[in-house]
């Protein structure tokens, strides 16, 4: 096996592979086993691992059927940091064992106070919420050089905190918070104060006082620099996440696991899995290319299965998580490959056309994902914080009549089954297909693979679907369906058509030019604001934190 020129094979044996497992085969043997309850589940399952048709999250993957002492699920986020100093460092523990086993984390500093107020039992002056999540960076530092794998944090802060203004110039330097996703939580009062140009009290809550007041505006024009300037911090539409939320009835979100495609209540885990859509592309590039919606159909009912599975088979770092993750059962069932899916269809991904059929790809996994899922609390039972409020959730509302009766009936096994994840390693796994909903970003490039010690090593690799063309068609000239520079808008066109179909969230950053000026840069994210998304995350090539892949 040549782990220089494959970059699959290299993917599989640093970071997926068990010892004594000489083909990804046994790989996929040893998942199938250690999730089916009975022989014909395990068939069932090794039907869509085998060839990558789905594709489970990475923690699964490594983890599943291998006796370690790790857990299943890929994210976490943690519980409520109280503000006191032992409260600060039990979170910090916490943390540091969730990793341990492998799990990203997300935190939201809000609960801590400002920079400069009183901590009255000690007599001491607070240092802030940015100056503690420096400690939870070093941890992270520290956990990922014994030898475990990449780590990832999510960071969060209300945008009417006092120390909003430092978290937002946080990364700015590029030296500091290195191991943190941030975002900030946008309110629905603030992005209306910022269309009209209104002022945003700084509240601490516990202490009840308007500290200071800033221009929102002023604010948004900060949130904007920093990300153009080091593609940091995020946005997260926090009220609008809240509404959506199939669970908003018993639960309260304030952070999203590191890459932002699971907002999870405190304590909550997200359990991930991609369908990889080239595989269901028939007659590539042909007049005759045609999509299998029906094997995608049957797929996902299977996902759904697997996916579930995970909480009865999965070790938890904290009991508090295994309370919580078990209490819903949420689930993460997306894609990966649709740009490849789309070329390979004969299909742009910018446009109209593009946009319509990826909708009527993810339509199909939702309807087929809750009718599945339904169809195992018809026999297991619903996850236990299922009540009638779940039927008036804005998602669940606008499910098809027949599914939302039979919910009303049986109720759920699962409080929410969808999430488009950014699968960028199983991706590569897959034959380097697109990366979730992500346009191609070049059909050749350099790309970093971690090795098995820990170095990473830089190799060439080709778009999964350019490397078909080549091999069928040779020479032959690249179809228009091959777009590698798509413009911002069309990119968050496309994640608005999916989001309508997606009751978690989506993982997606939008790629621009390293020329782009700030105005139009800015614009992106007030455009995805008016468009309904839950966030926005934009990325442009710059001095701070270079660029994310090589061309």
């Amino acid at each position: 096996m040549n782990y220089v020129t494959d970059p699959g094979s290299m993917t599989w044996n640093a970071k997926y592979r068990w010892k004594g497992e000489p083909r990804i085969l046994d790989t996929w043997e040893r998942i199938a086993s250690a999730l089916a309850e009975n022989a014909a589940e395990k068939k069932s399952f090794l039907s869509i691992l085998e060839d990558h048709a789905f594709l489970p999250g990475g923690r699964i993957q490594a983890g599943a059927g291998t006796g370690r002492n790790v857990t299943l699920f890929n994210c976490f986020v943690m519980g409520e940091i109280e503000d006191s100093l032992s409260g600060i460092f039990d979170a910090l523990k916490e943390g540091a064992l969730t990793m341990q086993q492998g799990g990203g984390v997300g935190y939201d500093f809000s609960t801590l106070r400002p920079a400069g107020s009183a901590a009255e039992t000690a007599g001491l002056i607070a240092s802030g919420p940015v100056s503690f999540m420096r400690i939870w960076d070093s941890m992270c530092a520290t956990i990922l050089s014994t030898g475990a794998r990449r780590g990832a944090m999510m960071g969060t802060l209300r945008c009417d905190h006092p120390d909003i203004l430092d978290f937002v110039n946080a990364k700015r330097s590029g030296d500091s918070l290195r191991n943190f996703n941030l975002s900030v939580l946008a309110s629905d009062s603030f992005m209306q104060a910022v269309r009209e140009d209104g002022k945003l009290p700084l509240v601490f809550p516990e202490n009840g006082k308007v500290l200071a007041e800033i221009g929102a505006r002023d604010l948004w024009q900060r949130i904007m620099e920093s990300a153009h300037a080091c593609a940091e911090p995020g946005v997260l539409f926090i009220d609008r996440i809240r509404n959506a939320d199939n669970l908003g009835y018993c639960e309260r979100v304030s952070a999203t696991n590191p890459c932002g495609e699971i907002p999870l209540p405190p304590y909550g885990a997200c359990d991930l899995g991609s369908i990889n859509l080239t595989r269901f592309v028939k007659y590539p590039f042909t007049e005759n290319a045609c999509l299998d919606l029906e094997g995608i159909a049957r797929t996902a009912k299977i996902a759904v299965r697997m996916l579930d599975r995970v909480y009865d088979v999965s070790r938890f770092p904290l009991e508090k998580q295994r309370k919580v993750a078990l209490s819903s059962r949420r689930i993460g069932l997306g894609i990966t490959g649709l740009a490849d899916c789309l070329a390979m269809l004969g299909i742009r991904y910018s446009g109209q056309e593009g946009r319509k059929r990826a909708e009527e790809i993810m339509r199909t996994i939702k309807e087929c994902a809750y009718a599945e899922s339904v169809e195992i609390a018809r026999k297991k039972g619903p996850f236990p914080l299922f009540s009638p409020a779940y039927l008036e959730r804005e998602f669940i509302s606008s499910l098809p009549s027949g599914i939302r009766k039979r919910i009303a009936r049986h109720g759920i096994r699962n409080s929410h089954l969808l999430a488009v994840a950014p699968t960028g390693t199983i991706s590569l796994l897959a034959g380097n297909v697109s990366s979730g909903l992500e346009p191609i970003h070049a059909l050749e490039y350099a790309r970093n693979i971690r090795l098995p010690d820990g170095r990473t090593q830089a190799v060439q690799v080709s778009d999964h679907a350019f490397s078909l063309f080549r091999r069928t068609f040779g020479n032959a000239p690249l179809p228009e369906c091959f777009e590698t520079a798509i413009p911002p808008l069309e990119q968050l066109l496309m994640q608005a058509a999916l989001q309508h179909h997606v009751d978690n969230a989506i993982s997606k950053t939008v790629s621009v030019p390293q020329n782009m000026d700030f105005e139009s840069f800015s614009g992106i994210y007030s455009k995805a604001y008016e468009l309904g998304l839950k966030g926005c995350t934009a990325y442009r090539p710059n001095p701070v934190t270079g660029t994310v892949l090589g061309a």
